[in-house]
């Protein structure tokens, strides 16, 4: 008699035995490609890694540095091993931070206890649940834009490209079978409707906080890829990329990928696609990319989009914020008490 997967990878339920998928007995991918599509599929992936050459990582500009996040260790925090904090030392801040860490700590608690070791699954819901805020991100900025307070497009730009690399997250972790059971998809999809408005109004109330809150949860993502691929890289690397992935990170129009990277050179970093163990490793390096990115946002007014042009006018209005300018109702309330 055939017997299940019991493979803490799989991520479909055992109800029926199913044929192994190629190169490994443990993993069921749940893929369906057309054998046409597959091969022009790997004709176009193999002309495109020919095409590219081995680009060097550069350094970010000096502005960007400046406002760049501390390194990540193995678990995604900084060098101390926890989140690091802003240079301002308020109580407003401490506060702030200390709620956003207490928040995320106990939503991990909650996807541990319900996923376990169902890895897509939980994926699935992590992915759901990360793209949220910078939709609330964008929906506010532009509220902001209609009402003529605020017009930073750099901040919407760079939000949108953080917002299509998650959903592009999202699709690889339903190929891989992550949204199999329907009560995997309420939860997510459950949290992350409570979580949009949450993150709306902690932006309008104060984007540093809602920047650090984000920044927690890439922070527990990069921590969480990473120790998935510490204890399953043999049996990933023996496993196909999803097309998913192939899609998005072997696509010859790189422009948004580049653009949500704020702390690099755009072209500095192309990704490789061999096989699932590489596509993990580049979904982890983009929660690393989006943890600097949000540790950035937390300075008002330091987020520009790679592609800006780096030298600014002092009559650049895109550049220079003025002196009244307020980064939420905390903020505003703060600086006309101190007028």
């Amino acid at each position: 008699m055939a017997v299940a997967s019991t493979s803490p990878l799989s991520a479909k339920p055992a109800t029926a035995p199913s044929p192994p998928a190629p190169g490994s007995g443990l993993l069921a991918l749940g893929v369906r490609r057309a054998p046409a599509t597959a091969a022009w599929r790997r004709l176009r992936v193999e002309a495109i890694r020919t095409q590219r050459t081995e680009v060097p990582v550069e350094e970010s500009a000096p502005a960007r540095d400046a406002a760049a996040a501390a390194p990540l260790d193995g678990n995604g925090a900084g060098a101390d091993g926890s989140v690091v904090p802003s240079s301002d030392d308020s109580w407003v801040v401490k506060l702030e931070q200390s709620f956003n860490i207490f928040a995320t700590d106990s939503v991990i608690m909650v996807l541990k206890g319900v996923y376990g070791d169902r890895y897509y699954a939980r994926f699935f819901a992590l992915e759901t649940i990360a793209r949220v805020p910078y939709f609330a991100f964008i929906s506010v900025l532009h509220l902001y834009a209609t009402f003529g307070w605020w017009r930073r497009a750099d901040y919407i730009k760079v939000h949108f490209a953080q917002s299509w690399n998650e959903f592009h997250h999202l699709l690889i972790m339903e190929e891989l079978g992550g949204d199999s059971l329907w009560f995997d998809c309420f939860l997510a999809r459950f949290m992350a409707f409570f979580y949009y408005f949450m993150t709306v109004a902690m932006y309008m109330l104060s984007p540093r906080m809602a920047y650090h809150f984000s920044e927690c949860v890439e922070r527990h993502a990069y921590s969480t890829y990473d120790e998935f691929l510490k204890l399953h890289e043999e049996e990933l690397k023996r496993l196909p990329a999803p097309e998913a992935a192939l899609n998005y990170y072997m696509n010859e129009d790189l422009y948004l990928f580049d653009e949500f990277q704020a702390s690099r050179t755009p072209g500095s970093r192309r990704p490789k696609i061999d096989n699932l163990y590489d596509v993990f490793v580049n979904i982890r390096e983009d929660e690393a990319e989006h943890c600097k990115t949000m540790k950035t946002c937390q300075t008002h007014g330091n987020l520009r989009s790679p592609h800006s042009t780096p030298n600014c006018l002092e009559d650049d209005t895109e550049c220079v914020i003025p002196e009244n300018d307020c980064e939420g109702i905390v903020d505003c309330v703060k600086k006309s008490l101190t007028k």
